[in-house]
Formats: C-alpha cells, sequence, structure tokens
C-alpha cells in the first residue's frame, strides 16, 4: 500500500503563497490520481484538487485561479502551489491517492497544517 508524507505548510499572511508538497512511497506512483483535500475545524474534509494520471486536474471554485496542483512522476511527488492566500484557506490539508481513480481505495497522507493570519 502505499504511503504519503506531505511538507511544506506552515504560517503565512493572507496574500501569500505557500507550496505543499507530497511524497509517496509506491513505485507504480503513475497509476494514481493523486489529491489534496483540506479540513478546517469545525467542518467536513473537503476537495483542493485532484491530478490524475494523464494529468487532468479539477479544483475547487474557491480555489482556482489562485491553487495549482502538479505532479512529478519521477520523483513520486504532488504539488499544490497556493497564491493569494484567505483566511478561510486555513485547514489541514491532506494529500490522497487513489489508485486508477477508485476512491474506495484511496490513502490519505497525515496532513500539514496552514495557518492564514496577519
Amino acid at each position: 500500500q502505499v504511503q504519503l508524507v506531505e511538507s511544506g505548510g506552515g504560517l503565512v499572511q493572507p496574500g501569500g503563497s505557500l507550496r505543499l508538497s507530497c511524497a509517496a512511497s509506491a513505485s507504480t506512483f503513475g497509476i494514481y490520481t493523486m489529491g489534496w483535500y483540506r479540513q478546517a475545524p469545525g467542518k467536513q474534509r473537503e476537495l483542493v484538487a485532484t491530478i490524475t494520471s494523464g494529468d487532468s486536474k479539477n479544483y475547487a471554485d474557491s480555489v482556482k485561479g489562485r491553487f495549482t496542483i502538479s505532479r512529478d512522476n519521477a520523483r513520486n511527488s504532488v504539488f499544490l502551489h497556493m497564491n493569494s492566500l484567505k483566511y478561510e484557506d486555513a485547514a489541514v490539508y491532506y494529500c490522497s491517492a487513489a489508485p486508477w481513480g477508485d476512491y474506495e481505495q484511496v490513502t490519505w497522507g497525515q496532513g500539514t497544517q496552514v495557518t492564514v493570519s496577519s
């Protein structure tokens, strides 16, 4: 089973930028639909962005135009570039890996905290 390790979270001011990284242990990384989800206190986990093995991307409306998801299959990694961060972007961000896009077999990372504060 794939293991995921996120990094890159931290404290940023409104309007600032962060880049999250997720490293996967799977030797078959290319088959996975990778994604980023987030969960703020008292709220349900929600989709941020996904990227398929064919590089097709999907974004939540709330982050379109500000966040960019990308993957590097040679490095078994997926990234989330976050620009123009808002207070409401603050959450724990989780990396996900779903083989062939099958979310019944999804694996989650441990999460990385993003705090937006002035």
